[in-house]
């Protein structure tokens, strides 16, 4: 991403944090693609949201804005203190904890329903395990994944 989309990316994101009344600090910490734009400060959870909910609208809004001032659509990610990335780590660890149990269990676990790109994190990390597989089911806010035993 070139520095000048770097910079009205941070700009945005400044701007928003502003509106809200939130004091935090916008930095990049991936300057490729996608972009990473970290907020940084004290008490930033009401940003996260429940389940990230927040964060995704405010990617989501950054992302619509920065496209609309640059007349074309950039890979831009938002982070809040490094949230997604323990996140993604935490959902790893269950993924290989919970496909143990199926392997020990020989039956199916369900996970409770989560949104697309956590469900991706699950797929991911169990997409060569030797002795599971998964599958999303369900619809909307409900779908969820099914970790199974291979036949």
């Amino acid at each position: 991403m070139s520095k000048d989309a770097i910079e009205i990316a941070t700009e945005v994101l400044d701007t928003l944090l502003k509106f809200m009344g939130i004091e935090g600090k916008v930095k990049v910490s991936s300057p490729g693609l996608p972009a990473v734009l970290d907020i940084e400060g004290q008490d930033l959870g009401i940003l996260i949201g429940r389940q990230g909910q927040t964060l995704a609208a405010l990617e989501y809004i950054t992302r619509l804005i920065v496209a609309g001032r640059l007349k074309s659509w950039l890979p831009l990610n938002v982070d809040v203190a490094g949230y997604k990335r323990r996140r993604r780590e935490s959902l790893q660890r269950l993924a290989l904890h919970l496909a143990e149990q199926v392997k020990l269990r020989k039956c199916a676990i369900s996970l409770e329903p989560m949104p697309p790109d956590e469900r991706r994190i699950i797929h991911l990390a169990l997409a060569d395990h030797p002795d599971v597989t998964t599958q999303s089911i369900g619809d909307g806010e409900n779908r969820k994944i099914v970790i199974s035993p291979k036949a």
